[in-house]
């Protein structure tokens, strides 16, 4: 990519860090599946008012909006809630890499190279050295979840490459609009009518800057930056770039909530970010071996 648009990948990716800081506080304040449903709401009102509808099919903008909005962070505001430290999901999340390639190799026949398939099984092992632990104790709900969280940000991903060379702006604005009623509906089951009127009624002003960073800076414009970037060019270009996320996301953690990882998380995590480092830089590695 040119260097200006590898320079708004970095900031997306700080944005994003960040926001798992956001997400751990917002969560302590309200029922999270609310909170996902505030976030998305705002990021959709009322800029759907002003904002074109994208030249993309419906059935893809409302995929978008539910493979993002509903599976993605639904998932991952649950687990945060559950127990998942903002820390150790900022690294989790960045599996959303390899699925993301994998479903471009097997829906969009983009065929990932040597380095990117060892890169992901790099990738993989570290989220097993994570996952070992955790899966034997009271942490596997909330680690599984945010797994899953990240597969479904990888079918995100290939959803909004389908979609083509369309207006982000209005692409992000619109599938946004997917997203509030099934999560509000989720709410009201799971958390019961009387705890969501009540979060919603006692609102806080730092909740409401959770809501607006979560909707504004995260979702419109990080989001509808990266479906651009996805849109012009390969996965495995734009993708590996999701290894500042947890840089971010980490001394976030640290500095703001105190978390510190374990040290099992913390060669896992190490074990990821390789495999995320692979992907960025081997192609460039194996480019020059050739031309040698």
């Amino acid at each position: 990519m040119p260097l200006v648009h590898s320079l708004v990948a970095v900031l997306v990716t700080a944005i994003w860090g960040l926001s798992f800081v956001v997400i751990k506080l917002g969560v302590g304040t309200m029922p999270p599946l609310l909170l996902a449903a505030l976030r998305f709401l705002f990021a959709a009102l009322p800029a759907v008012f002003f904002v074109p509808r994208p030249k993309a099919s419906f059935a893809n903008v409302a995929a978008y909006g539910f493979f993002l909005g509903v599976a993605q962070f639904g998932l991952l505001f649950a687990a945060l809630a559950f127990g998942m430290p903002a820390s150790l999901a900022s690294l989790v999340m960045q599996a959303q890499v390899f699925f993301t390639i994998l479903f471009a190799a097997l829906v969009m026949n983009e065929r990932p190279g040597p380095h990117q398939i060892a890169g992901g099984l790099i990738g993989f092992c570290g989220l097993v050295i994570i996952a070992v632990p955790r899966l034997s104790g009271s942490g596997a709900g909330p680690f599984l979840m945010t797994v899953a969280a990240a597969a479904s940000w990888g079918v995100a991903n290939i959803v909004s490459k389908r979609a083509g060379r369309v207006d982000m702006l209005g692409y992000i604005v619109w599938a946004s609009l997917v997203a509030p009623l099934p999560l509000l509906g989720l709410s009201l089951l799971i958390d019961g009518p009387a705890p969501v009127m009540s979060a919603l009624a006692g609102m806080s002003a730092g909740t409401w800057g959770a809501v607006a960073y979560l909707a504004y800076p995260t979702t419109v414009f990080a989001f509808g930056i990266w479906a651009y970037l996805l849109s012009r060019y390969p996965a495995a270009t734009v993708t590996p770039f999701a290894l500042l996320v947890p840089v971010a996301g980490i001394l976030g953690s640290a500095l703001i909530l105190g978390e510190a990882m374990r040290p099992i998380e913390a060669i896992g995590g190490a074990v990821i970010v390789a495999g995320l480092a692979l992907n960025v830089f081997g192609g460039r590695f194996l480019g020059r071996q050739r031309t040698a």
